[in-house]
């Protein structure tokens, strides 16, 4: 299946976002012992703050690396870009965990560590079928 890049890319986030947040929804389930009533709307509230803290995270990031003339990223500040990426989704998330389902910070840590974890997989193996059955389209 071939489609546009813009469509290739709506197509990704919104069957990423459907797959992550049924996802979310059983693994919040099984950490909380509640029901799917409990754990899907937490599930969404969450999805939306990820693309939402991602949309600005990498806002600020790329003016960063305007502002200092940076053109390529190396290794080093990959793993610095991914890992202040997950930092700030972890205290997005925490507070929402400790609100929603009446747990201490370590609870709610637990829970995002156990989510965090789930989704360095599951990003991987989404993408990588998502490759698979749509293929970038190169230019010739």
């Amino acid at each position: 299946m071939m489609l546009s890049p813009l469509a290739r890319r709506i197509t990704y986030v919104l069957l990423f976002e459907t797959f992550a947040i049924a996802s979310a929804t059983l693994l919040l389930m099984s950490l909380s012992g509640g029901e799917v009533h409990g754990s899907l709307p937490v599930a969404a509230a969450s999805s939306l703050a990820a693309v939402v803290w991602n949309f600005i995270y990498n806002t600020l990031f790329e003016q960063w690396e305007t502002r200092r003339k940076i053109r390529t990223r190396s290794t080093a500040l990959r793993v610095v870009h991914a890992m202040g990426f997950e930092v700030g989704l972890v205290v997005i998330l925490i507070p929402l965990f400790m609100w929603w389902y009446q747990v201490g910070p370590l609870q709610a840590l637990k829970m995002e560590v156990a989510l965090l974890v789930f989704f360095l997989v599951f990003t991987f193996v989404f993408t990588w079928i998502f490759d698979r059955i749509v293929p970038i389209r190169r230019e010739a």
